[in-house]
């Protein structure tokens, strides 16, 4: 039944999905609680402390929401709708022959984004499984798609990673998640210490690919998404943290073109039981919340 619900609204113009998304992202953020507090607190961290920022972001994250259905079951209406003109960025990387590592922010539409990717070549993505088994036929289905492979995000999935590469194709993972299992360094973002990953910046040193951050930014009106891409300069820092910390300075770049389109309630400075401690010059970080 959910299935059903969540095509019915695929089947719905992309304009009225994300205009009523815009609206329904608003009406939520006019309710005080831990959402709106947190989405203030950390697009002023980044220096966006005007009322009018937060309140443009909530609505894009509504529009976000109510516009997923629409790529996943309508992708070849949306593909047409999107368009970048930084595409030699993809061709000259994926030329080298090394593989490339696509590193997408929760910034735009990023399922749009690794869609729009798999037209160059075999894209593999990491995944985390779903905390609600009613969801779980949902992203199945979604994942069903031509040159698009989906891989856990364990110790079976970062093997997979690694074949991939090896081969020379694509792998896309987001690198703005909070690791989990102490996989991950205390490092600046935005001004902040935020617990990063290291996965990706391992990933990267241990296979010699090419990396490219990667964003879709939603257009107005509903006309569709146009595609962002920032390649890492070469040579890499040769050390996983500083790989890592040069990481989060290209995604707060990226960030920067289009802020309204982040995910700013996401809980990005969160201390999770297993982290390292923080450092002590760091502020207050929520510990053990999602």
């Amino acid at each position: 039944m959910l299935l059903f619900l969540v095509r019915l609204l695929a089947a719905l113009p992309l304009s009225w999905l994300q205009s009523t998304g815009r609206l329904l992202g608003a009406i939520v953020y006019r309710f005080p609680g831990r959402y709106r507090r947190r989405l203030q607190a950390n697009a002023r961290q980044a220096g966006y402390a005007d009322p009018a920022f937060a309140r443009r972001a909530a609505a894009e994250s509504g529009a976000m929401i109510l516009e997923i259905p629409k790529v996943w079951w309508r992708t070849p209406h949306c593909l047409a709708l999107t368009h970048s003109d930084q595409e030699a960025v993809v061709r000259e990387a994926l030329a080298e022959g090394r593989g490339v590592l696509y590193l997408t922010p929760h910034l735009g539409c990023f399922e749009i984004t690794a869609r729009h990717l798999t037209q160059h070549g075999p894209l593999t993505v990491m995944f985390r499984p779903s905390r609600s088994a009613l969801l779980d036929p949902i992203v199945e289905s979604a994942r069903d798609m031509r040159n698009l492979r989906a891989v856990p995000a364990n110790r079976h999935g970062v093997r997979e990673f690694v074949r991939a590469l090896k081969r020379g194709e694509a792998v896309g993972m987001l690198p703005d998640q909070v690791p989990r299992e102490g996989d991950g360094v205390w490092l600046p973002f935005f001004g902040r210490p935020a617990l990063t990953m290291t996965l990706a910046a391992r990933l990267a040193l241990q296979t010699g690919v090419a990396v490219i951050l990667t964003a879709g930014e939603r257009l107005p009106g509903g006309r569709g998404w146009r595609i962002h891409y920032l390649r890492l300069p070469e040579p890499l820092p040769a050390a996983p943290e500083a790989l890592a910390a040069a990481i989060n300075q290209a995604m707060e770049t990226l960030i920067r073109r289009f802020p309204e389109q982040y995910l700013w309630s996401y809980n990005r400075y969160k201390e999770p039981d297993d982290a390292p401690p923080l450092p002590d010059e760091s502020a207050p970080a929520s510990r053990g919340r999602a």
